[in-house]
């Protein structure tokens, strides 16, 4: 028997099998991006925000259209990845909240919320651009309004919902006339197609394995203790649970809450959203932050782990750097609270500490390798003890993610710097004024980021064709703010290539960050080679320690 309407139980299964659908294109979505660099893409992003959600789906133990919607709502917010990922994020919270009320989702409601969520998303993005993902979700919300006004079966609903938006991704190259360049649809566009079919196969009853990886997340991961540190660990057990909140929960009594953990523990996170509370801290006796929790609400998500156990295991590399630098730039939960403080995605340890030196409190580990998450966000802003928090994003791809984890702060000031390169990063730094108020350095650290212009060189993954460039798989690239400057076979020449068609007549500092594969002799070369060619300007050369990027280079 054919159903018109979608329960709590049938929307759960929809979303992990649109969530499944999503993970399992993501590479053939990442080859759709039109910059063909290593970077961590869109289908990447896309499935590391939705997957975050799907965990909080598969381990609610009440199952209600309700508490559905919270977690699709709370996961995607905090796991937000990417722009295309902060935007699947606000569309996932603009849709539950046109669902969360209801028992049943019948056609009209499941309109309403789709139109909901276009609306939500177009909010959180401030100068839209059609031809996007935006595009595609709005033409099928206004398919499903069309489609509301008539006598439709669900089945037939959902069949010309996504056969439109569909039509609608395939004219995405006729609106962006770089995807049409390069032959491609919108990735992002694509991403939310491959949610959608896995959704519908859930519907009509396909065979899905619907399991989630129960495994914690990234974020909690990065601030366990150093392993290093771990040989005199003082508190021994890393305790994670999310709380459901029942009582009444203030600023005031999280204050209150953040206390208590202090007594017994320390590494502590507390991150709250509505009616639900993350926790993170390490302590000695778990059973007393269980039981000071449970005077809140009820508790799910929960996790112990002996850290002294750990510390006799291999630990993955990576997981282990970036604990390392982690817990070399976090702020001290003890030290007095100051009045502004500074967050900066990196993406080396040289240019860590460059901007460690220039008064960064503290580093998202990121940035062209991987997007930083919302909630990733959200752990550094709760370790900067200050009042005002500046935020340098260093990567226009950051700088959503950035923006959302502002909006769900309340207790400190978030200022987002809009950088979307280290160096515009490094420059904002270098403008900030201690004498100057909050806005007036927002300014001034917005002007100083515009000074500077940047040139990445990096090698390409797949053939393409940008502007009157031919990209072959292989070929070195050297990116500019808004274009490719130049393609070639050698890395020092395609330097050189980028580094002229940056320069003007007013320029004068050239400043070369090197990276892990390229060597120290070899950068020195690139700096002689500029600095004949170049006799007027002043040539930098600094141990950047990026991967991926041969070498980040400014001209200001």
């Amino acid at each position: 028997m054919e159903t018109n309407t979608i329960n709590a139980s049938l929307c759960a299964k929809m979303f992990l099998a649109g969530a499944k659908n999503l993970e399992s294109k993501k590479e053939w979505i990442n080859e759709l991006n039109v910059f063909p660099v290593p970077d961590g893409d869109t289908g990447t992003n896309m499935t590391l925000t939705i997957m975050s959600a799907a965990k909080e789906v598969a381990a609610l133990d009440s199952l209600t259209m309700e508490t559905l919607a919270k977690a699709i709502s709370s996961g995607s917010l905090r796991g937000a990845r990417g722009n295309s990922g902060v935007i699947l994020s606000q569309l996932f919270r603009g849709f539950t909240k046109g669902i969360k009320h209801y028992d049943e989702i019948d056609t009209s409601i499941l309109a309403s919320a789709m139109q909901k969520a276009v609306e939500t998303a177009y909010k959180a993005v401030m100068k839209p651009k059609e031809g996007t993902i935006l595009t595609v979700a709005r033409g099928a919300a206004d398919k499903a309004a069309e489609l509301a006004e008539t006598d439709i079966d669900m089945k037939s609903f959902i069949s010309q919902v996504i056969d439109h938006a569909d039509g609608v991704l395939a004219q995405t190259p006729e609106m962006l006339p770089v995807l049409k360049e390069a032959g491609v649809v919108d990735s992002g566009g694509q991403g939310l197609m491959q949610v959608l079919r896995g959704a519908y196969d859930a519907f009509l009853g396909k065979e899905i394995d619907y399991s989630i990886e129960s495994s914690g997340s990234v974020s909690m991961a990065q601030v366990k203790a150093d392993p290093q540190a771990q040989a005199d660990i003082k508190f021994g057990y890393c305790t994670e649970f999310i709380i459901m909140l029942e009582q009444n929960y203030t600023e005031d009594t999280e204050q209150e809450f953040k206390g208590f953990l202090s007594s017994i523990g320390d590494s502590i996170v507390v991150v709250s959203d509505d009616d639900i509370v993350k926790v993170h801290v390490h302590t000695n006796d778990p059973g007393k932050a269980i039981s000071k929790a449970l005077t809140y609400g009820s508790l799910t998500r929960m996790k112990i782990d002996n850290m002294r156990e750990e510390h006799q295991e291999k630990l993955i590399k990576d997981a282990e750097k970036i604990a390392a630098q982690q817990a070399a730039s976090a702020a001290i939960p003890d030290e007095p609270k100051k009045d502004v403080g500074f967050i900066s995605v990196s993406i080396g340890e040289g240019i860590g500490q460059i901007f460690r030196d220039l008064g960064v409190d503290y580093l998202v580990e990121g940035g062209q390798t991987m997007n930083p998450s919302t909630e990733d966000m959200l752990l550094a802003v709760d370790k900067v003890n200050a009042d005002t928090i500046f935020i340098l994003p260093n990567n226009k791809n950051i700088i959503l993610a950035a923006n959302q984890a502002k909006a769900m702060t309340k207790e400190k000031n978030i200022i987002v710097i809009p950088t979307k390169t280290v160096p515009q990063g490094i420059s904002a730094m270098i403008s900030y004024n201690a004498e100057l108020s909050a806005k007036e350095n927002e300014e001034a650290m917005k002007e100083g980021s515009q000074s500077v212009s940047t040139g990445q060189i990096t090698y390409a993954v797949r053939n393409t064709h940008i502007g009157d460039k031919e990209i072959h798989e292989g070929d070195i690239m050297g990116i500019g703010d808004s274009s490719i400057l130049a393609v070639g076979q050698e890395i020092q020449t395609v330097a050189e290539e980028t580094v002229a068609a940056m320069m003007d007549a007013d320029s004068e500092l050239i400043s070369v960050y090197y990276g892990s594969d390229i060597e120290e002799d070899t950068a020195n070369a690139l700096v002689d080679a500029l600095t004949e060619k170049y006799p007027s300007c002043e040539v930098e050369v600094y141990s950047g320690g990026q991967p991926i990027y041969y070498y980040v280079i400014s001209v200001e």
